[in-house]
């Protein structure tokens, strides 16, 4: 009975000084959420101060996102309105996960001028956005 006593104390003094409890790695902290980078975009071709010449009822113009682009992506929205009466000329919205875009002012009359705005905004956080403005008109 004495050694099996004996026996019983050594082997629970082998399992205590063999316990793992100091082991356990330590709880890593949630991973923390990047901000996104803020809006900032080109026009091409850069209109400036000057009001832009167009040759035609529609002109092309290429929108150039050069800070990093949300994951989900940006909407693009451009509106055109006469100068004289404030009215809508033409107005789009498109939906983009390019750096280079190509949008289109439409429905320019000859001789009347405008102003285009355009809009481009974070899809996953609205209070990221950019505008532009900038003074056009048909030839």
């Amino acid at each position: 009975m004495k050694k099996g006593l004996i026996y019983l104390f050594f082997a629970s003094l082998v399992f205590v000084a063999c316990s793992k409890s100091g082991d356990n790695p330590a709880p890593t902290p949630p991973p923390t959420a990047t901000p996104e980078a803020t809006i900032e975009f080109s026009i091409d071709p850069d209109p400036g101060t000057t009001i832009y010449a167009s040759l035609g009822a529609s002109q092309s113009i290429a929108v150039n996102i050069s800070s990093k682009l949300p994951t989900t992506g940006v909407t693009i929205d451009v509106k055109t309105t006469k100068d004289s009466d404030g009215s809508t000329v033409s107005s789009s919205s498109v939906a983009s996960n390019a750096v280079k875009n190509t949008i289109s002012v439409d429905n320019l009359t000859a001789g009347v001028l405008c102003t285009t705005t355009i809009t481009v905004t974070s899809k996953s956080k609205a209070d990221n956005n950019a505008f532009k403005s900038f003074k056009i008109a048909r030839k």
